[in-house]
């Protein structure tokens, strides 16, 4: 029986327990040194089942040639779970190397069903985003966890109206390779 191949991706010194930890630096918990800005990555085509990209594809150059480089290296149905900071955040903006920001539409350009993707075909790389949640296992003050339920249930109303008010920290994604 073929044991499933978990990644994940920037690693650091937080790597998920039970995966394949990838960072560019022998100081950290990475199983492979690879720098991910450098591809291909070191895995074969349709290989990994599922990987975790928490708080790294920020700090990436090339944010489409990450996730094309994911699609190849993802089986077919292979889950993607991606943590970023929210673009509103001021996580966003205190670390000088963040390099892109993120919105509750940015990995609409990958889901064949979004009208982002159908515009703007760029890539092959298809992914479904079947979930995304804000501040997942944050805990905070009461306000906060208000705001984080009424973001989870609303999010295309609370970023239009109420992020600017009450920005929230983080943004968690699921995708799954069409």
């Amino acid at each position: 029986m073929q044991k499933n191949v978990v990644l994940d991706l920037g690693c650091g010194k937080k790597k998920r327990s039970g995966t394949i930890g990838v960072d560019f630096s022998a100081r950290h918990d990475a199983d492979v040194i690879h720098d991910l800005d450098v591809f291909p990555y070191p895995f074969d085509d349709d290989s990994v089942d599922c990987v975790y990209l928490d708080n790294c594809l920020e700090h990436l150059s090339s944010p489409l040639k990450v996730m094309e480089e994911l699609y190849r290296i993802l089986k077919p149905g292979g889950s993607v779970f991606i943590m970023v900071p929210y673009f509103r955040s001021r996580w966003a903006y205190n670390d000088p190397t963040h390099r892109t920001f993120y919105t509750i539409n940015s990995f609409a350009y990958y889901d064949k069903r979004h009208i982002i993707c159908q515009r703007y075909d760029y890539t092959d790389a298809r992914f479904q985003v079947t979930d995304l949640k804000f501040n997942d296992g944050h805990s905070h003050s009461f306000i906060k966890k208000i705001i984080t339920k009424i973001a989870n249930k609303w999010p295309d109303r609370y970023e239009r109206f109420l992020s600017t008010i009450f920005p929230l920290d983080e943004i968690k994604f699921h995708l799954i390779k069409e």
